[in-house]
């Protein structure tokens, strides 16, 4: 395959397999940690890290892949719907479990290590799991890019031996990317989309309606053409963040109408559209640190 391969915001340039050996080398060494693994439970979310993961682990070792997801009112209607196509098409073998984050009151509170709760919360459920079906590694879709980001969901995975394969074997996101693309993966060029917990400004408590409310907002903006997007929830202001490519579009008075429109409907008394456009982690700017 020689296409190049040009990302949105997560890639920084064009690369493609003709010159881009040691991504290849790096998917090798992949595919030899699975092998060696024997077994073992993926953390499935459907993004694009745990989709590759999955298709590489369910390729070397069969029926001794086990991917599960996570399922919660912080995960996105529409990644429950895709994790099952995405396990249809590739014959993965999958399951669901359902995890009670949303219980805890360290998760619900809404502080800076929020996502440190809700991981520990997934890698309890997925360990008592792979204890059950005597399946030996647990493993998440961590790149190197992650490494240098704000992940308290990291310690979470490192308190409970989650190994993180596509770390291991060297790898960034535009690499998986690539590499997705090469083996005919539809996440590929999948915009990047964390729980919906992450869209709720911090100190404002976590609830199921303000989770369906993020929901239904990004729902709305896939209906209405955007592709690269968030919700951002501060209470009874929404800020809506679209990518520098669609913002001309964004900004139409018709467009920018419809926006007020059906995000007052949803219970925003204010319908904002954040002029620096979409860019990950913009809710730990007041943190000085980066997430997604």
């Amino acid at each position: 395959m020689s296409n190049s391969l040009v990302e949105n915001s997560d890639m920084k340039s064009a690369i493609s397999l003709d010159n881009n050996y040691p991504s290849l080398a790096k998917d090798a060494k992949l595919r030899h940690l699975f092998r060696d693994m024997g077994s073992a439970i993926i953390a499935f979310s459907g993004g694009v890290d745990s989709s590759y993961v999955a298709y590489i682990a369910n390729a070397e070792l069969g029926e001794r892949a086990l991917c599960v997801t996570g399922e919660s009112a912080s995960l996105p209607a529409n990644q429950r719907e895709e994790t099952a196509r995405l396990a249809h098409q590739f014959g993965l073998r999958r399951e669901v479990i359902h995890t009670q984050e949303l219980e805890d009151l360290n998760y619900t509170a809404n502080g800076p290590t929020r996502c440190y709760f809700c991981k520990d919360e997934l890698y309890k459920k997925l360990k008592g799991l792979a204890d059950v079906r005597n399946i030996r590694f647990i493993v998440d879709g961590s790149t190197r890019d992650d490494l240098g980001d704000y992940r308290p969901g990291r310690r979470a995975a490192s308190e409970h031996g989650v190994r993180s394969p596509l770390i291991e074997a060297g790898m960034n996101k535009a690499e998986v990317r690539l590499l997705s693309r090469r083996v005919g993966l539809p996440t590929w060029d999948k915009p990047a989309s964390p729980c919906l917990s992450s869209r709720i400004a911090y100190g404002i408590p976590v609830t199921i309606e303000r989770l369906s409310a993020v929901d239904r907002g990004e729902e709305i903006l896939r209906e209405m053409g955007f592709r690269e997007f968030r919700v951002r929830h501060h209470g009874d202001l929404v800020r809506i963040e679209i990518a520098a490519a669609e913002m001309t579009y964004a900004l139409r008075l018709d467009i920018v109408g419809e926006f007020a429109a059906r995000f007052r409907q949803l219970g925003f008394k204010y319908v904002t559209l954040d002029l620096h456009g979409y860019r990950s982690g913009a809710m730990n700017e007041v943190l000085g640190r980066r997430v997604k």
